[in-house]
């Protein structure tokens, strides 16, 4: 299974809006095929998985991070493809969420192959955009942070709080979410165009601006001015399924005392002095942090943690 999710992480960025899906067959105790689902509307992991099996598949066992889908869309039902290969048992890490592909496994236990769903968690925070969009109807958000050790937003008289390694980073981040947003006081301050430059971007995200505007004219961002909440709502309708916030301590705690934020990324420049308000200000109450990470980014500090299972 862990090579199965290594194997479906190569799908990021082009097997969108379908969630990534690795699969391996081992047949007495050998490897005999491999897959990954590489690209929307083209076969899923498990028939690439099967192809590359051939008539090894016969009596095999196949791990497969998701579920495999029950229902014709672009592909044929992966379920049947299994079962007309003769495929003996199949190990899933999670069920589907999504009702449209579910149900394969009952599919698989009716034809009478042997079905053990794991619920590995790995496969849920690997897709965590997708099982958020089904889950709660709205996007995966992830927070970007840049402070001073002394937790403040800017430093007097520079552009940059963090090194050119952080930024670099924060473009790889924006090169496989869904979309980018900053608040209106980031507009009018930065005329910020959120788009990922310098890095290997297989697609652009949308580019979006939380408040009541208006926007600039010359500004190339998407206005959202309803209530967060149903921003979320709408932008997972039109099939957001990862939003990254990249605003300031204002847009931070406007999603951080709704609770519509999951997942932090804070980079912490090893400076102090800074100027402005701190993020972390109006805080309610406090936050629950789960795992958090620490790691060195050039001469800067990146904390990550996620503040819900996905």
């Amino acid at each position: 299974m862990q090579r199965a999710l290594a194997l479906a992480e190569r799908g990021r960025g082009t097997a969108h809006p379908n969630p990534l899906v690795g699969a391996v067959i081992v047949r007495d105790g050998e490897v005999v095929g491999e897959g990954w689902h590489e690209r929307a509307g083209e076969p899923h992991a498990e028939v690439h998985a099967l192809d590359a099996a051939g008539e090894r598949a016969r009596g095999a066992t196949m791990y497969v991070t998701l579920e495999p889908c029950a229902h014709h869309g672009r592909t044929p039902p992966c379920a049947d493809a299994l079962i007309a290969a003769g495929v003996a048992r199949v190990v899933v890490g999670t069920c589907d969420v999504n009702p449209a592909a579910a149900g394969g496994v009952t599919r698989l236990r009716a034809a009478g192959l042997d079905v053990d769903v794991v619920e590995k968690r790995e496969v849920r925070l690997q897709n965590a955009g997708y099982f958020s969009l089904y889950d709660r109807g709205r996007p995966w958000v992830i927070l970007k942070l840049a402070t001073t050790l002394d937790g403040r937003a800017a430093v007097p008289d520079e552009r940059w709080i963090t090194g050119e390694e952080s930024r670099r980073r924060v473009h790889e981040l924006r090169a496989w979410v869904d979309a980018v947003a900053v608040g209106m006081g980031t507009v009018r301050a930065d005329s910020p165009r959120l788009d990922a430059r310098g890095v290997a971007a297989k697609r652009q995200p949308r580019r979006l601006a939380f408040g009541r505007g208006p926007l600039p004219d010359e500004s190339t961002l998407e206005l959202r001015p309803g209530p967060l909440d149903e921003e979320l709502a709408a932008l997972a309708q039109d099939g957001v399924q990862t939003l990254l916030l990249e605003g300031g301590p204002t847009l931070a705690r406007s999603f951080l005392v709704a609770k519509l934020v999951d997942e932090l990324h804070v980079y912490v420049a090893r400076r102090l002095g800074g100027s402005g308000p701190s993020w972390l200000d109006a805080l309610a109450e406090k936050l629950t942090i789960r795992e958090l990470a620490i790691a060195g980014i050039g001469d800067d500090l990146l904390l990550t943690a996620r503040l819900r299972e996905p």
